[in-house]
């Protein structure tokens, strides 16, 4: 008799208890639901047993029309005819741009200690570049294949040439081309202040180039931490476009400063024109654990209001809707008011703190701040109100930045420490606004063979191994769901937590391939269930991944 290998995987496992299908929505446009109507249906006939449902207005309940509150109704009585379970998404730590709409100064920030600002003579404050500037910035110098003043290109005359017909301003710019599959970039050394925070604007042109989106600004400091993460707005071909990145230098005073691409098969970059300045005051976050201080060149304290004026960055936060940043826009204005102890000429010393900005504008909320804690309790009232879950799912994914600002530090804790303390506040609150409920954890915070490593560095976070222990905070009876599905790190991952006595359900992230969920299930030997994960809205292998789990039959 022959066995099907869906058969196989059938009979090695107990039955899924949970068969969930993530899916991330805006409920506020009537064909969205339309659709996820259509998809919960098609779902339940697939074998599936449950829905994971996440929308950005779950953080703007007070801010939405009647209109919003009829479709999550909708929806919701949709999920109950088909007989699944509904498990909503809470507490979006990590991907926290829409629990900021509540208050985009709850960002976690990185502070600036002693930047130095002069006072102008029509009454401003403006920031002061106290640190090397960058040499050759315009690749003009020299008459060598390397551009004097840069320590280093990347095939120096073949795949970076100085382009003295092609440039944005002056006489020369460095091209870039034919790396054939390899890195096509230029560094230079570059001495900084500790906890400065800088704005690079680049001229970039493109031709057909064929990565985009390997193209990077790196600041990389000595212990291998890069220092800024936008994803830059290039187009494979475009004309001279100003890109702008902004970074912190933390506590180094070394820093090697990269332009260039990593994986370079065919067309061409030219940059030009490479201007680094203090960032000054963009993207200030002003709340308790970001305090704004000022002092005179004699260590002396000078006092908002009256020495100077208020200092708000009105756009922090605030670029299209609440909770949108954005990496670069125009600084605010700052100005000496009359009788101030400033005057024309003098220079004073700020330090304050700024929102960072991961990628796509990705901005997390600070964990040391009290008041985010409130926010949290009241995005969980209200989920519990309007949509009666049968489950929550904490969001804690993918947390870039933290440990730096002053509501951090004042704790005393690790990030690590912090997060689990994060985690069972939440719990805790969930716990209490609707007792008995399930609660579920994404793994990758909480897992030491994801992010959550014990040593090395982790995007702008303080420390080494910044989130080991946050799984300390995570209570046993919590669902892990696991998305380790890295090929030396998946067996550890699965065993760390079943070792901890948490159930564990499988996300299988099939939009980027990957193992398939037929061997992740024989390697988990017995998990709790697994959930069709797209990050991509694409529901197109529905079915083959039911299959696949040993759960349906359909053939769609």
């Amino acid at each position: 008799m022959v066995v099907s290998v869906v058969a196989l995987v059938a009979m090695a496992h107990q039955p899924l208890a949970k068969r969930w299908v993530y899916l991330a929505t805006n409920l506020l446009v009537d064909a969205n639901v339309e659709r996820d109507i259509a998809l919960v249906k098609r779902a339940k006939a697939a074998g599936y047993n449950g829905i994971v449902v996440n929308d950005s207005k779950f953080c703007r309940w007070d801010d939405l029309p009647k209109h919003y509150l009829d479709n999550v109704d909708r929806f919701r009585g949709a999920v109950k005819d088909a007989g699944m379970e509904l498990v909503v998404g809470v507490c979006p730590i990590g991907y926290s741009n829409d629990l900021l709409s509540r208050d985009p100064d709850l960002a976690e920030a990185i502070p600036v200690v002693d930047g130095p600002f002069r006072a102008e003579s029509d009454g401003t404050l403006k920031p002061v570049m106290d640190s090397d500037a960058l040499r050759n910035p315009g690749f003009e110098e020299g008459s060598g294949p390397t551009p004097a003043g840069w320590a280093w290109v990347d095939g120096p005359g073949t795949i970076c040439v100085v382009d003295r017909a092609e440039k944005s301003e002056g006489s020369a710019s460095l091209m870039m081309h034919d790396a054939r599959g390899g890195n096509a970039r230029a560094s230079q050394p570059l001495k900084v202040k500790p906890f400065h925070s800088y704005h690079v604007r680049v001229d970039v042109k493109t031709e057909a180039l064929d990565s985009p989106g390997s193209v990077n600004i790196l600041i990389l400091a000595k212990n291998g931490q890069a220092l800024q993460h936008r994803s830059l707005p290039i187009k494979p071909t475009m004309g001279w476009t100003p890109i702008d990145v902004v970074f912190n230098s933390l506590d180094n005073t070394d820093v090697n400063f990269y332009v260039g691409v990593w994986g370079l098969k065919s067309g061409q970059i030219w940059w030009d024109n490479i201007r680094l300045e203090p960032a000054g005051l963009v993207n200030l976050v002003r709340r308790p654990g970001a305090p704004f201080k000022v002092k005179d060149k004699d260590g002396e304290t000078l006092i908002e209001g009256k020495d100077y004026a208020l200092a708000k960055d009105p756009k922090t936060g605030r670029i299209a809707w609440p909770g949108d940043y954005d990496t670069w826009h125009e600084a605010p204005a700052w100005n000496v008011p009359e009788g101030s102890r400033i005057h024309a000429g003098d220079t004073v010393f700020v330090s304050y703190s700024q929102a960072a900005l991961i990628y796509d504008g990705q901005v997390t909320v600070c964990l040391g701040e009290p008041k985010v804690y409130e926010v949290l309790k009241w995005q969980i009232q209200q989920v519990h109100e309007h949509l009666h879950p049968d489950g929550y799912f904490l969001s804690h994914d993918e947390i870039r930045v933290g440990g730096w600002d002053e509501g951090c530090t004042k704790t005393g804790k690790s990030p690590g420490a912090l997060l689990a303390d994060n985690v069972r506040r939440c719990e805790d609150m969930i716990r209490g606004e609707d007792p008995g409920k399930p609660i579920y954890a994404w793994s990758d915070m909480f897992d030491p063979f994801h992010n959550a490593k014990r040593s090395g560095t982790y995007y702008l976070l303080k420390g080494e191994g910044p989130w080991k222990d946050s799984w300390l905070g995570l209570s046993k009876d919590v669902t892990v769901v696991n998305w380790n599905t890295q090929e030396d790190a998946r067996k550890p991952s699965l065993d760390f937590f079943a070792q901890r006595g948490h159930k564990q359900i499988l996300a299988g992230y099939y939009d980027g391939g990957g193992v398939s969920i037929a061997q992740w299930m024989r390697e988990a030997r017995a998990p709790y269930g697994v959930m069709y994960t797209t990050w991509q809205s694409n529901y197109n292998d529905l079915e083959k991944f039911a299959r696949e789990a040993g759960f349906s039959g359909g053939s769609r």
